[in-house]
């Protein structure tokens, strides 16, 4: 039971500013991706959004890994399938989160979608129907906050509904996990009221790719 854990003191951060994009020459085949780039000048820990040629990679938030003064390491992210990363193909970019600011006074955190789908068929022979999976439904994740135009993000996520461009965020979990997403964030304009409760508002991240999840001991 000592995995288990409650949400009590998690903390939800969203990009505020980017640095400006540094180019890779090459990107490998390996667990984890190394990107080659000449004076990058990221450190290990830095949150980075990758463009890519790699479909499955590009537009994701990752953690950089190990560095060398002219590589980086994608941390998390496993490349090794040369048929879903072809190789010589996932060239592109990335970009530094330079600044992040909390979301603050979260009353409820939720996440819908990414549940498999499965295509149905059937062969003449068959009295039953067969299964195998196909994609899996995009995912949006919810926060509800209390409505507070003071702090800092409310400006932050309405820049972002405004220009429609993705933020990347971080969601830090009790024991030192960290979830890194990126994605498409709105806020609604008004908040919903009842009576003797708090007045509240919903921001909406609709997911550009899969989330990175990072244990605390890795």
């Amino acid at each position: 039971m000592a995995g288990i854990k409650m949400p009590n003191g998690a903390t939800f951060e969203i990009a505020s500013a980017y640095g400006t994009a540094i180019p890779f020459t090459a990107l490998t085949n390996a667990n984890p991706a190394v990107a080659t780039a000449a004076a990058h000048g990221l450190a290990e820990g830095d949150i980075i959004v990758v463009n890519s040629g790699w479909t499955r990679l590009n537009e994701r938030a990752v953690k950089v890994g190990e560095i060398t003064s002219g590589t980086f390491a994608l941390g998390g992210i496993n490349t090794t399938n040369a048929q879903q990363y072809p190789a010589g193909s996932g060239i592109g970019s990335v970009r530094e989160v330079t600044t992040f600011t909390e979301i603050s006074q979260i009353t409820e955190l939720a996440s819908s979608g990414g549940d498999q789908q499965f295509l149905t068929y059937g062969f003449l022979a068959d009295d039953d129907d067969r299964q195998m999976p196909t994609t899996k439904n995009p995912i949006t994740v919810t926060i509800t906050v209390a409505d507070d135009a003071s702090k800092p993000y409310v400006a932050v996520c309405e820049e972002a509904d405004d220009d429609k461009q993705p933020r990347a965020l971080v969601l830090n979990l009790p024991g030192g996990d960290r979830i890194i997403y990126n994605g498409y964030v709105s806020i609604t304009a008004t908040p919903t009221m009842s009576r003797n409760n708090l007045m509240t508002r919903v921001i909406s991240v609709a997911l550009t790719g899969r989330p990175t999840r990072y244990s605390a001991v890795v």
